[in-house]
């Protein structure tokens, strides 16, 4: 049984060996000679304005969190769309409820201005 995990545990050794070895080999081969123009922050060549450590309104995280929320519930679609005729009538009543929450709860944020970014 053992000999099984064999190249398991080879996997993990050359990863564990690798790693530092590029990490250590990047350290001594990059040119480190930082001036300002090169720690100015990339914005397709226009001067930046400001910081680039600005604060972000807590509406960007509010927008953020409701497309992962909703992202993940419509993921439930897919297994139901593959089994649809194995479930029949009681899957397709199911899927209905399900939909009705989430667009009941999509248009009642929607009507509360979570999804307005000013």
């Amino acid at each position: 049984m053992p000999q099984n995990y064999i190249p398991i545990f080879l996997f993990i050794a050359v990863v564990g060996f690798l790693i530092p070895v590029t990490l250590v080999a990047a350290k001594l081969v990059r040119p480190e000679n930082p001036h300002r123009t090169k720690l100015m922050p990339y914005e397709c060549g226009i001067d930046p304005v400001g910081s680039s450590r600005g604060r972000y309104t807590i509406r960007f995280y509010i927008v953020a969190i409701l497309f992962v929320v909703f992202d993940v519930e419509t993921i439930f679609l897919f297994p139901w769309a593959v089994k649809f005729k194995a479930l029949g009538v009681f899957g397709l009543v199911e899927m209905l409820i399900f939909l009705t929450i989430l667009i009941v709860g999509y248009i009642w944020i929607w009507k509360k201005g979570a999804l307005d970014w000013v």
